[in-house]
């Protein structure tokens, strides 16, 4: 059964003349009538009565009206959902983040594109960066943004954003008033860090920029997202090198500072399966790349 018998047949159905079902198809009535009949042998019953005065249907094709409509109904549907996808404009969204993300744009990016293409399902899972890896390799994940360069083969990224590391302080700090922060003069604090587990890449970062000023932090507490990171040193809890976009975080008790030298920077990278490229998560790249804010300099 073929749809194109399937679209003779409703036509013919609403004619009940061959002559004029015919015109409106812009065909001949010969192959319609073949199309008919193998509709029919198709089915296993004959779908209509004609003789030289009328054409009606049969009981069975009377039956068959219905379903045959639904079925074109929902072979058009499919073809126009199938398009829309391929153009970005419907499908699902599979997105994983790292927390620093929400004060890089991603927010407003989402809003953007979700306003431009409603029929796109989104979906959102705040995941460190080696948990992003794992799911898009599963697939799992359409989407991600990671902290870290180092992925398998099957994945491509892009580079995102990249700005300076800054000085978290408690408010009441004997540093917090400075303009900025020699990373040499945290030496003897306690720190707050981002644990070695959820993010090797920024945990040896931090590590490697306190080598580089003469010595090796005493890392009093360790956590798993950046929030947690501000909300310790907000109470007090220790000092912390965090990149310069959670200064957007406006969480009261915490300060930012810009280091006195210059340091590694902290870079952020999208990335998705290697293969076809996806429309929808091109789109939303594009959507997030458009929204980003200007380049992080060292001003606090």
């Amino acid at each position: 059964m073929e749809l194109r018998h399937l679209r003779y047949f409703v036509v013919l159905a609403e004619e009940l003349h061959f002559g004029r079902a015919a015109r409106r198809l812009a065909i001949s009535q010969p192959p319609l009538s073949v199309a008919i009949r193998q509709l029919e042998e198709s089915v296993g019953a004959r779908l209509f009565e004609r003789n030289s005065k009328e054409v009606r249907l049969t009981p069975a094709g009377d039956a068959l009206q219905n379903s045959a409509r639904l079925l074109l109904r929902q072979a058009e549907e499919a073809a126009l959902e199938a398009r829309d996808v391929s153009q970005g404009s419907a499908g699902r969204l599979r997105i994983g983040f790292v927390g620093a993300m929400l004060y890089r744009g991603l927010p407003q990016a989402l809003a953007r594109f979700q306003a431009k293409h409603p029929a796109v399902r989104i979906t959102l899972a705040e995941l460190n960066s080696g948990e992003q890896i794992a799911e898009l390799l599963h697939d799992r994940l359409d989407l991600g943004f990671v902290h870290t360069s180092r992925m398998p083969a099957e994945l491509r990224h892009a580079l995102l954003v990249s700005e300076p590391f800054v000085v978290c302080l408690p408010v009441g700090h004997r540093l917090a008033r400075r303009r900025r922060v020699a990373t040499a003069s945290l030496r003897d604090e306690p720190f707050v860090l981002f644990s070695r587990s959820a993010s090797p890449d920024y945990h040896e970062r931090i590590l490697a920029i306190c080598a580089d000023a003469g010595f090796r932090p005493e890392v009093r507490h360790e956590v798993r997202h950046w929030l947690s990171v501000v909300s310790l040193v907000s109470q007090g809890m220790g000092v912390a090198l965090v990149p310069s976009a959670l200064r957007h975080a406006a969480l009261r008790g915490a300060v930012f500072r810009p280091l006195e030298e210059e340091v590694s920077r902290s870079d952020a990278y999208c990335v998705w399966r290697e293969g076809p490229e996806n429309a929808v998560v091109q789109g939303f790249l594009r959507a997030v790349q458009a929204g980003l804010p200007p380049p992080a300099d060292d001003q606090a």
